[in-house]
């Protein structure tokens, strides 16, 4: 066996109170809006927005983001199973063999319904708020690669998500799962949401173009889902159904996306060409 391959045999659970567990995909993904709220602060600060609208932000992304998340993951990927268990779309718990309902967490968020869900609960956000729509978009998206970092670090932590089986030095050996040597498909998503983020908050601090014209909102999930698509190709798949297709179910989901980027960056730029030119 390679010496460098690393044995990766995180617990998710922390800690185990009364039945009720503590986890690391929990406390990372808390971590990630706590630390990208606190960022958006300054952005705030710096384009004279209501810091009252700034403390009101949290709590509408947390809800856009949780309820579009798992319900993506129920319609998406895994309709079959809820459709016949509504209850557990919405509760953490989960009907055991022994026909008992037994508390295990949300298992399941899929990020494109996340997305989603986060850019309604941002329109009505903007609305209550009285602060442009395409204001709040792009504000959002420069701290929106630092949010999926922390997700993608959560599942690393679950060992889920993983790559397939490889020989490279680096690769992890998943002990959760098996006892191959996989490509750590999760770092790869940090790695290169992190290098996003610094890119993005990089050209907003140098003025690039002005917030409020969705180039911060395009940019982040132009690139975002771009780096979604081609790692996807070294992941197992996620679920049955995916087997033998030539894109997978996330990538087939990240096209728009991908598409939507392109057109707000396209227009942006052709807006900031008028005004120069005007």
């Amino acid at each position: 066996m390679n010496l460098l391959y690393i044995n990766w045999d995180i617990n998710p659970e922390i800690i185990n109170i009364l039945g009720i567990p503590l986890k690391y995909y929990g406390l990372l993904f808390l971590a990630g809006l706590v630390l990208c709220f606190n960022i958006l602060k300054t952005v705030y600060k710096k384009e004279n927005l209501s810091m009252q609208a700034h403390e009101a932000l949290f709590s509408y992304a947390l809800i856009g983001i949780l309820v579009g998340a798992r319900l993506g993951h129920c319609i998406f990927y895994d309709f079959d199973y809820y459709s016949q268990h509504p209850l557990e779309i919405f509760l953490p718990i989960q009907k055991g063999v022994d026909g008992a309902y037994h508390f295990t967490g949300f298992a399941g968020l899929a990020s494109h319904g996340g997305g989603i869900g986060l850019i309604i609960m941002l329109l009505i956000y903007a609305r209550k708020y009285s602060i442009p729509f395409m204001t709040v978009l792009d504000a959002i998206a420069i701290v929106l690669p630092l949010g999926g970092t922390f997700i993608r670090l959560a599942n690393l932590m679950n060992s889920e998500i993983i790559g397939v089986p490889t020989n490279v030095p680096w690769a992890f050996i998943f002990r959760q799962v098996d006892d191959l040597p996989r490509h750590p498909a999760q770092l790869y998503e940090a790695i290169s949401y992190l290098i996003i983020f610094s890119v993005v908050y990089f050209m907003y601090k140098k003025n690039i173009i002005s917030i409020g014209k969705g180039f911060y909102f395009g940019m982040s999930i132009l690139l975002i889902f771009i780096m979604r698509i081609l790692i996807e190709f070294i992941k197992v798949d996620q679920v049955e159904f995916e087997h033998g297709m030539q894109l997978n179910m996330g990538q087939i989901l990240s096209i728009p996306f991908i598409l939507l980027g392109l057109f707000f960056i396209v227009k942006s730029i052709m807006e900031k060409g008028k005004i120069k030119t005007s």
